[in-house]
């Protein structure tokens, strides 16, 4: 082999590891984004809890989630900006859909992240996947 095609392939070769490399740094920060407590957002334990909130507040955002799904561990920190941005005037809370399997038959849920809103106990919206921060805070403006 030519020493031009050995500088090559040995270039080709150190590009292929560092981009395994990027891949897996890019698969662990999904993996363990939102693993770590943050913010305001609280996880509503069963259906009788989001019943109570259901008839006790205005305006409630509810993220309907699971902790194997990366989309929703991209959207985690999206729900804790709204619950910061509009702490006094709504209420944000996650519910987990595996322990929580009812609830999701009630709403229809078929795909997660899925983001539920509800104005006096009645739901108003639902967005599902992950969306631009604007999108979330568009649908809670339009509420207020």
């Amino acid at each position: 082999m030519s020493p031009f095609c050995d500088t090559v392939a040995q270039e080709y070769s150190e590009l292929i590891e560092i981009g395994w490399l990027l891949m897996h740094i890019s698969i662990s920060i999904i993996n363990n984004f939102g693993d770590t407590p943050m913010g305001t957002v609280t996880f509503i334990q069963d259906e009788t809890e989001l019943d109570l909130l259901l008839a006790n507040e205005s305006l409630l955002v509810v993220d309907f989630t699971a902790s194997w799904c990366g989309p929703c561990k991209l959207v985690a920190p999206l729900m804790d900006q709204l619950a910061e941005e509009y702490g006094d005037q709504i209420k944000v809370f996650k519910l987990d859909l595996d322990s929580n399997k009812p609830v999701a038959k009630r709403f229809s849920i078929k795909s997660i992240p899925a983001i539920l809103f509800f104005k006096d106990g009645e739901l108003t919206e639902t967005l599902i996947g992950v969306k631009p921060y604007e999108d979330f805070s568009s649908v809670v403006a339009g509420l207020l």
